[in-house]
């Protein structure tokens, strides 16, 4: 979420005073004590589109994940816990039938919409079908599996899923892939698999709310002021791990504060969580005044750089590898907020991540880890490309680190012999505008938080020929990066994942280090996610696929 989508934003240095902070807290129990307030939450901007089929960023997800429901749900516990997948619309995660090939399951009964409808057989049908009749940014990367899938995304506005049959008296919903997928759960418990009402429009709803079957709904949403989340009053908990009922009452999330705004509110218990992380000149106050109220949590994600590799210079290997070796990660990383808060990276996959192998060919001294830039190579290949004196713009979000990366790479590229100009864009829009090939995006600066423990989930989403849509927002491979014999060893590292993981996850190793020769991103650096929160929040969750879960804060 990644995925987890566009990704969480700048997590900004904290000094070497919070280097080690406090740890999550433990799981605690529905307190009735506890329940009731109102939970006020900040950001910089709003996330883009309040659809949950559509939006692909962490911001959103956060809240989707107590709004909206799937068959199946990441269970809602700290840590790694957060990866298991567990029951959730469904009575049961089904077993495997037909060699994996399909999955029956039965329908929970009882669950209402929080207007007051029964969540029916239709509505999971419907939901599936709406994930390509609206082109969502995952159709092609997860679901393109299910049978008729093919001819869904060929002609989306009217995908009737073969593969995707209800029987109402039965209260099952039976799916039949192509193939067995060992990643087929992970995929249905994200919230571009969010069930919704068989009425919803086949079209992004934009600013308006669809109805909900989590613990609570969205009363109110201006993307330019506010989001109000209120009580569902339909909601019955009927699963602790997969939904529990929620303990603030009401949840307040205010956009527009500047990020200096946001930490001086927290510290007054004017606010009590900031999306965005605290600005430099704030880190001593906290790490020396405010340090247990900072959580610190390694993530499976990267600070990245995708180049074009479809328009000029980056359609250029040489151009690309010049880039490469010319970045200093050290420097990147110095920029994010040094070691305490993220490691160098020269590859796709993250540490920690299956199928991980340390790998850094961009460096002095190639082996595992990043030491240095190579300024010598980057310049035989800058001179091997002819590509010195074409102009360059660096896109990137208008925030504080992402802002000095760029700065930084334009000195870089500099170097190299490019053009450069830089280009801030608002975060919510930076993301869907660097994805539209309409927009001659060249290089940007970006950020990708997995949407499950997969290593498909950074390799074949992110640089998978199906994952890159020419003239759409919704093309998560931004790079537009397309090997074919690189793909097809996507798609056999899949297909081994079913009955072998191990051997997959060494096919993956493999894929990683094809993916990174071929440059079609500079990685950058692995990072940590800072959370700051108000003296009077409690039982602070922080969840490794979803990060914190607002619903299960109390607040005194």
């Amino acid at each position: 979420m990644s995925s987890r989508r566009r990704p969480l934003r700048h997590v900004v240095a904290l000094a070497a005073a919070l280097a080690v902070c406090a740890a999550p807290a433990a799981r605690a129990e529905q307190a009735k004590e506890h329940v009731g307030g109102t939970l006020r939450m900040v950001a910089r901007s709003a996330a883009g589109t309040i659809d949950p089929q559509i939006n692909y960023t962490i911001q959103f997800w956060q809240v989707f994940q107590i709004l909206y429901d799937g068959l199946l749900a990441f269970q809602k516990a700290n840590g790694t816990a957060g990866f298991t997948v567990v029951p959730d619309l469904a009575e049961a995660v089904p077993a495997p039938q037909d060699g994996g090939k399909t999955y029956v399951f039965k329908l929970r009964k009882g669950v209402k919409f929080s207007n007051g409808n029964d969540v029916t057989v239709d509505d999971v049908v419907h939901s599936y079908n709406r994930i390509f009749r609206i082109s969502g940014p995952t159709a092609g990367s997860f679901y393109n599996n299910i049978v008729g899938a093919d001819v869904c995304l060929k002609t989306p506005a009217n995908c009737t899923l073969s593969g995707v049959a209800g029987d109402a008296a039965a209260g099952t919903v039976t799916f039949h892939l192509v193939d067995s997928d060992s990643e087929f759960l992970y995929k249905i418990a994200v919230p571009h698999a969010a069930i919704l009402p068989a009425e919803t429009p086949d079209k992004d709803v934009g600013t308006v709310s669809i109805p909900t079957t989590g613990p609570y709904t969205i009363a109110d949403f201006d993307p330019n002021k506010s989001m109000k989340l209120t009580r569902n009053p339909n909601f019955k908990q009927w699963s602790q791990a997969a939904q529990p009922a929620g303990y603030p009452d009401e949840i307040d999330y205010d956009f527009g504060l500047t990020d200096e705004a946001e930490v001086t509110a927290v510290e007054n218990g004017q606010a009590d969580w900031m999306f965005d992380q605290p600005p430099s000149d704030r880190l001593n106050e906290l790490g020396t005044k405010y340090s247990e109220l900072v959580h610190l949590n390694p993530l499976l994600a990267f600070w990245y750089m995708p180049m074009n590799t479809n328009a000029k210079p980056f359609n250029n290997l040489d151009a690309r590898l010049a880039v490469s070796y010319a970045i200093d990660r050290t420097a990147a990383l110095k920029l994010f907020g040094g070691v305490s808060l993220g490691a160098p990276s020269c590859q796709m996959l993250p540490p920690g991540m299956p199928g991980y192998a340390a790998y850094c060919p961009y460096t002095k001294n190639p082996g595992a880890k990043f030491s240095a830039p190579d300024m010598d190579k980057a310049l035989e290949h800058m001179k091997k490309s002819g590509m010195a004196g074409e102009p360059v713009t660096i896109i990137h979000e208008d925030t504080t680190v992402s802002r000095a990366i760029a700065t930084y790479t334009q000195s870089v590229l500099e170097k190299l012999g490019f053009k450069t100009s830089m280009k801030a864009l608002s975060p919510d829009i930076e993301f869907t505008y660097i994805q539209n090939t309409k927009n001659n995006v060249q290089i940007s600066v970006s950020q990708w938080y997995q949407d499950y423990p997969a290593a498909s989930d950074f390799l074949n989403v992110l640089f998978g020929c199906g994952s890159f849509h020419a003239g759409s927002d919704s093309s998560i491979n931004i790079a537009g990066f397309c090997d074919k014999k690189i793909d097809a060893d996507m798609q056999a590292a899949m297909a081994t994942a079913i009955t072998d993981p191990a051997k997959a996850n060494t096919q993956w190793a493999a894929i990683d280090k094809e993916v990174t020769d071929q440059a079609p991103a500079v990685s950058l650096f692995n990072p940590k996610h800072v959370d700051f929160v108000s003296s009077r929040l409690g039982n602070f969750m922080f969840n490794a696929q979803f990060y914190w879960i607002p619903s299960q804060a109390w607040v005194k």
